[in-house]
């Protein structure tokens, strides 16, 4: 694949572009920009995701006071790109696996967290339903002074159980896996999104269950651990209501 300043160099409007570092992406070329003479992040589509553009662009085009993710500065269809506003946080998947983080600063993170989906269903919501997020892993946000959500190209219609659910299993199975600590923060990311949503999450166990059962095939190490873990949840043998315990 080439990479992003490659791809740039053959685009005659910007080829004066400098990459200043490539993010990680299993499907596009995404990076850090300086583009006259100012710092922006630029998202090159390939072949086969242009409906994943468009649903990108629909939701970062979508004015919103309440909802914080990034701007678009240009939409290039022609080449299959996307320009964004640089928003220079702290990747939240960092923060919330960082040791040196107390768990009093989690907790909040994990609290506005929750806040963020419960504005986002909110705002989103049609005469159809909820639109989700999609892709929701602790990774894909940002923490400022504030949380942003970034990369929307897997939104759509959906239950808004399918997005906590996701963001439940990225926090349990992101290193350290299924911790006391983990299992803490997902029940309170839980009860913080049903009391800001003003809505009771069904069958949540059941939901985490199937995100654990793709997660499973996907990773070759601690398939074992998961695959348990994923029977007692899916079970009500955990989960939820394990208490937290001071770490020793």
């Amino acid at each position: 694949m080439s990479t992003l300043q490659e791809v740039l160099q053959n685009i005659k409007q910007y080829e004066a572009a400098v990459v200043q570092r490539e993010f990680k992406s299993k499907k596009h070329t995404v990076g850090l920009v300086t583009f006259e003479e100012k710092t922006y992040v630029f998202k090159k589509y390939f072949p086969g995701y242009t409906s994943n553009m468009i649903q990108e662009y629909t939701i970062l085009s979508t004015p919103s006071t309440v909802v914080t993710k990034p701007r678009i500065y240009k939409k290039d269809d022609k080449n299959h790109l996307l320009i964004l506003n640089y928003i220079p946080g702290e990747n939240l998947c960092d923060l919330i696996n960082d040791s040196s983080v107390s768990i009093e600063e989690k907790q909040r993170l994990v609290k506005l967290l929750a806040q963020w989906f419960a504005t986002f269903h909110r705002f989103f919501k049609n005469h159809q339903g909820y639109i989700i997020r999609g892709d929701s892993i602790l990774r894909n946000f940002l923490f400022t002074d504030k949380i942003w959500g970034v990369d929307f190209e897997e939104s759509r219609q959906g239950k808004p159980e399918e997005d906590i659910s996701q963001l439940c299993a990225s926090i349990l199975t992101t290193d350290p896996i299924f911790t006391n600590e983990k299992f803490h923060l997902s029940q309170l990311f839980i009860t913080q999104y049903e009391q800001d949503s003003l809505r009771n999450l069904k069958d949540i166990n059941k939901h985490i269950g199937v995100v654990l059962d793709k997660i499973i095939i996907r990773r070759k190490k601690n398939r074992d651990i998961l695959k348990r873990y994923q029977n007692e949840i899916v079970d009500k043998k955990i989960f939820l209501q394990t208490p937290l315990r001071k770490q020793t």
